[in-house]
Parts: structure tokens; C-alpha cells; sequence
């Protein structure tokens, strides 16, 4: 799914969370995911109106008044979170862009820097919330417009500072910015913080059909010509008009590639894992023969743009490579979509692949078939096939056939 940020009034973590609940992520369920990791919170939302555009406004209700926390505090809290491998990625990198901005700008060491209204409970949720909703759309790609910045001063606990305060300013270092009519702080550094780890690909929308719209409401009157609001748009990308059917599909992703001759099986073995756990869309290995005729093998990665550098760093990182190639590249996929099945195994999650001749197949996803292997105690190959022969596709709105 492509989800393109219309910042007309700049982006908050509240903000940008309500607006992700306006696209249709359950409040409970953010709740209760949520509440597995944090406590002192609750969260609820209301319905309110900018200049005639209906919005959801979200509050974050805190019984857990602690707002000054260390990084290595919060870094701690994440990393051993029960949170799906890509939330917990996105979610250290957001607060490590704080940690280093308010590190540059304090003149303190990146672990032992503390955060005053950034550590409280509220930015918490604001951030593991945006990624957990993310997560819960199916989110894969990111567009948006450039960041519109305010003006003026506003108090903090560092006293009065101009805006955009100097910890979003160097969150945003490398970003597309843009001035605005705005009296006051538009852009927060938890706001800052979600969209350099998203990292999206500023302009206009890119070709897309629209699925749904959510708006979410800022909480202060910005004194700008244009509603306090947080337009997100989610569809999916354009079919390729020059290909047969509607159902091929055209997006593009970035190819990483690097070749190794001096690393045992096992070692690529754990490369390949990692980098999966950082949000790879595709790992492959390729024998190859470098200079000399030494044998070597060529590790291939697929990825979206937000997730190149983190990519390119455990290759750098985690094997003897001291270089990685990479390209921008166009694709071709077939349309797919997330379906429930009902089997002699339970109902599983899989994939709907729909072929350019209109004909469906469905694939069960392999940590499905894993997991049923595992309770179950039956042979990998006997629960694939098993659910691959009776894959019975579940309405998605009413759970029925």
C-alpha cells in the first residue's frame, strides 16, 4: 500500500496517529497493543470539524506523569517490546533522530542524553502507535509533500526558543522543507522524527488508486490560511496501463547488491535473517566468480527507498563487503491481496494472487505453515501442501465464505 502525506499544516505525532485511525485502524486495538508495552496511558478520539473537513482528533490521556527519560532508557523499553520486527526497527530509529538531534544540540553523548516532553508517555504512544498503525494498513510505501515549517517562539522546558525549535530542524537535515503562513510550532520533533524514518519520496502523489482518506486534527489555533489538519491519502499503486490487465501492477524499488568469496554458509545464512528483520522485501544469493576465478557468492537485496540506508548498513556491517552497489529500479508485480482461509488446520493467513488473465491462487504465507508445523508437530511439507490443496478464501469484512 502507497500512503502519501498531504502536511498542509505540518505533522504531529497526535496528529499523524489520529489520522491513521481516520484511515480505520482500530482505537482498541492500538490500545491494546500498546498496553503491552507501555502503561499510564489511555486513548480515545472525537470528531471535530476545520473549516467544514470532518477530522478525528486523538488524545493520549497520561496517568504516568514521568516526562524525563534517558534514551538508553527508551531504547531499552523497544528493543525488548513484544512488537512485529519493522515497528520495532522504525520505532528505535524515530527516537534515535531525536536522541542524536538533541545530543548535537546539548553537547551531550547520544546515551546519556535524556529528553524532557519527548520522553513522556504521550510521545510514546504517538510514535509506537504511527508505526504499529502502519504496520496494521500494510503500509510499503511513502510519498509527501514538502515539510511546511512555522514561525515565531514558543516555551519549553528549555525556556523560550524560536520555531521550528532546533531539535526539529536537525531532525529534518536532509528533508525537503518549505516555508509557511503559520504563526507558531506546526512541525513537533516527534512529528519530525516519524517522517525522516519514513523517509518518503517528497513531490506530488505518485500514480495511485485511492483507497481511503484520513484526516487527523492538530489541538492549536496555527493562525495560517489553511486548517490545522493532517491529510493522509492510502491506495494502492496504478496499474500498468501498457501491460495487459489490470491486474499487473508497477511500483518501484531500490536493488542492493554485493559480492562476498570469504564467508562460511552459516554466516550468510544469519545476513539473510537480519536483513529480512529490517525490512527487506526480497534477499537472494547468486554463485559468482570474481577476479582470480575466486568463487564467491552474490547477495542481492530488494527494498523500499526508507529502508535503503539501514539495509546497506548490515551489509556493510555484517559481512566482509567494504562496498554496496544500488540502483533505483522499475517493476512489474501481480495484484495480491491478504485473505483468511479456512482449512482442517484452522483458518490461516495468506495471499490472493490474482494472474493478468483475471484467474486467483492462493499462497499460505510461511510463517503460518511454520507455526502450525510447530504446534501441531507435523512435517513442514504436509501442512503446506495441506493448506495449499484446501485453501477455502474468507470474506474479509464478514469472516464468511
Amino acid at each position: 500500500m502507497i500512503l502519501y502525506l498531504d502536511m498542509m499544516a505540518g505533522i504531529a505525532g497526535d496528529m499523524f496517529l489520529g489520522a491513521l485511525v481516520d484511515l480505520g485502524v482500530p482505537v482498541e486495538w492500538l490500545k491494546g497493543k500498546l498496553s503491552a508495552v507501555l502503561e499510564g496511558f489511555d486513548l480515545r478520539t472525537e470528531i471535530v470539524f476545520r473549516h467544514h473537513l470532518r477530522a478525528v482528533n486523538l488524545y493520549v490521556d497520561v496517568t504516568d506523569h514521568v516526562t524525563h527519560r534517558h534514551y538508553t532508557h527508551i531504547r531499552q523499553m523497544i528493543e525488548s517490546a513484544d512488537l512485529p520486527d519493522p515497528v520495532r526497527a522504525n520505532a528505535l530509529t524515530a527516537f534515535k533522530h531525536i536522541a542524536q538531534a538533541e545530543a548535537s544540540i546539548h553537547g551531550k553523548d547520544i546515551e546519556t542524553v535524556h529528553f524532557h516532553e519527548i520522553g513522556g508517555i504521550d510521545c510514546l504512544v504517538d510514535i509506537i502507535g504511527s508505526f504499529l498503525a502502519l504496520d496494521y494498513l500494510g503500509v510499503d510505501q511513502v510519498a509527501a509533500t514538502p515539510i511546511p515549517l512555522g514561525s515565531g517562539t514558543i516555551k519549553c522546558a528549555h525556556g523560550t526558543i524560536p520555531v521550528p525549535v532546533p531539535a526539529t530542524v536537525a531532525i529534518l537535515k536532509g528533508l525537503e522543507v518549505t516555508g509557511s503562513d503559520a504563526k507558531t510550532e506546526i512541525v513537533t520533533p516527534t512529528g519530525a522524527s516519524i517522517v525522516a524514518t519514513l523517509a518518503p519520496k517528497f513531490g506530488a502523489m505518485p500514480a495511485m488508486q485511492i483507497e481511503k482518506v484520513g484526516y487527523g486534527a492538530g489541538k492549536r489555533d496555527i493562525g495560517a490560511s489553511v486548517p490545522n489538519l493532517l491529510r493522509l491519502v492510502l491506495g494502492t499503486p496504478a496499474a500498468v496501463e501498457k501491460n495487459s490487465g489490470e491486474n499487473i501492477l508497477s511500483d518501484q524499488v531500490h536493488v542492493l547488491y554485493t559480492n562476498v568469496d570469504d564467508m562460511s554458509p552459516e554466516n550468510l545464512g544469519f545476513v539473510m535473517d537480519l536483513l529480512m528483520d529490517k525490512g527487506a522485501l526480497d534477499v537472494s544469493f547468486t554463485p559468482a566468480f570474481m577476479k582470480k576465478n575466486r568463487p564467491a557468492t552474490r547477495i542481492e537485496v530488494i527494498c523500499r527507498k526508507e529502508r535503503l540506508q539501514a539495509l546497506a548498513t548490515v551489509l556493510l556491517s555484517e559481512t566482509t563487503s567494504i562496498g554496496v552497489r544500488y540502483h533505483l529500479c522499475d517493476r512489474m508485480i501481480l495484484k495480491r491481496e491478504p485473505v483468511d482461509v479456512e482449512t482442517s488446520l484452522g483458518r490461516v493467513t495468506a495471499k490472493k494472487i490474482i494472474a493478468p488473465n483475471g484467474q486467483t491462487r492462493i499462497m499460505p504465507e510461511y510463517d503460518e505453515c511454520k507455526r502450525i508445523a510447530l504446534e501441531q508437530e507435523l512435517p513442514f511439507y504436509q501442512v503446506y501442501e495441506r493448506i495449499l490443496a484446501e485453501s477455502t478464501p474468507l470474506d474479509s469484512q464478514t469472516g464468511r465464505l
